[in-house]
């Protein structure tokens, strides 16, 4: 499973912020190896 930025311009902010916007909280972490896991 890749967690990865879109191809997409970046952007300045907060990176909290950023990494919400982008996919890479540890929310987002979490959800991709939950769906790692469910397809084993």
């Amino acid at each position: 499973e890749y967690i990865a930025v879109d191809d997409s311009f970046g952007e300045s902010g907060k990176p909290a912020d950023l990494m919400v916007k982008y996919g890479l909280s540890a929310d987002d972490i979490v959800k991709a190896v939950q769906k790692v896991i469910k397809r084993k």
